[in-house]
């Protein structure tokens, strides 16, 4: 199945496309600001059988937000046109379409313009009304509040929210699920998708709480996926600086000791040798947490964004015990470079699951 992506160099088309790479029976070319802007979007949605439209502006000026959003839309209807398509549109459109607001407007004015052109041509629309959609690589002030408050948490700056209004929202790799449910399934029409409920205090008071464990090694209750999804975002904000986390070593006559992991999680933990030169990983995840700890040799842990260039190395060793927890969303690997065993602590915050694993593999390096 040949499923097209506008907007996909956003928050939730890097998300979508990255739960998408991990489908192996799907095929997704994507469309960015290039592509709307070269008139190549009708090349883009040739021979697709289904298209999620994510290309949007969430803020700036009122004016321009609407025409952009519904100028956009227009170009994608055009491109339809223009190759006779009947594809499954799938449309992000969000709860503030019940708001007089120019985005509010401008979703609602769009959601209707594909609607007809799927009455008109054939074609088949799914107009999917999103709450808010927080993630990992979303940016303050833009995306979501949560990103705000991960940003000025990771920052060491104190988050100042004006009052406790009710919030609802999304974690983006639920959303890319939903996604895929709805192809699959061939849903049709007006779909509200759920998030969670809370409000803009509880938010700031359980990320703060993760601040504040994490600031002393410890990870917190991850149990409930919506905690994960929220601890997994705000980590995003301290990678790569934060990293990697020296652990105290308590040396005495006997030998030596550190903690590795302090979690309610539970999760798995697994050791491993490594023979010079040999390298392990090559592989991302879209929610896991993974803790990598030398405890004996030396040894490279390297990381690139899945949709990125630039490869993170830090150089590690069981002289000197320290932590490298993997951000989502980057392929990761680690290389014995020294001239005896290596030997690493790896930890996950969950069980592994054969049937749900969370690893699709992708090499850190391009070759």
């Amino acid at each position: 199945m040949k499923v097209g992506l506008t907007g996909a160099g956003g928050m939730l088309g890097t998300h979508v496309r990255a739960y998408f790479r991990g489908l192996e029976d799907l095929e997704v070319p994507t469309a960015d600001r290039q592509t709307f802007a070269s008139g190549r979007l009708a090349d883009f949605v040739d021979g697709c059988d289904a298209v999620i439209h994510l290309a949007g502006m969430n803020r700036g000026e009122d004016d321009v937000v609407a025409q952009t959003n519904l100028d956009l839309t227009r170009q994608l209807i055009e491109a339809l046109e223009a190759r006779h398509s009947k594809a499954h549109i799938l449309f992000s459109s969000s709860t503030h379409i019940e708001r007089d607001t120019a985005y509010g407007t401008s979703k609602r004015e769009a959601a209707a313009l594909l609607s007809d052109w799927a009455q008109r041509n054939g074609g088949r629309f799914t107009n999917v009304i999103l709450p808010g959609v927080f993630g990992e690589g979303g940016k303050p002030f833009y995306n979501s509040v949560v990103s705000t408050f991960c940003h000025q948490l990771a920052s060491a700056e104190k988050p100042t929210p004006h009052n406790d209004a009710p919030i609802e929202q999304i974690h983006a790799q639920e959303v890319a699920r939903r996604f895929e449910a709805l192809i699959r399934d061939g849903t049709l029409g007006d779909v509200r998708v759920q998030g969670h409920n809370m409000t803009v205090y509880g938010l700031l008071d359980a990320l703060g709480s993760m601040h504040n464990l994490y600031a002393e090694h410890i990870i917190p209750d991850l149990r409930e996926d919506i905690r994960r999804d929220l601890f997994n975002t705000y980590r995003s904000y301290l990678y790569p600086k934060h990293y990697p986390v020296a652990l105290t070593l308590h040396t005495d006559p006997r030998g030596s000791l550190f903690e590795a992991v302090k979690s309610p999680n539970g999760g798995q933990s697994f050791m491993s040798t490594t023979h010079t030169g040999i390298t392990r990983g090559n592989h991302y995840h879209t929610r896991k947490v993974e803790r990598f700890l030398v405890t004996g040799g030396e040894a490279e842990i390297k990381l690139r964004h899945l949709f990125g260039e630039e490869v993170q190395t830090f150089r590690v060793s069981g002289e000197r015990p320290s932590y490298v927890d993997i951000p989502t969303l980057h392929t990761h690997n680690i290389t014995n470079i020294g001239d005896g065993t290596l030997t690493t602590l790896f930890w996950t915050h969950e069980l592994f699951d054969p049937a749900q694993p969370d690893t699709v593999a992708e090499p850190v390096e391009r070759v």
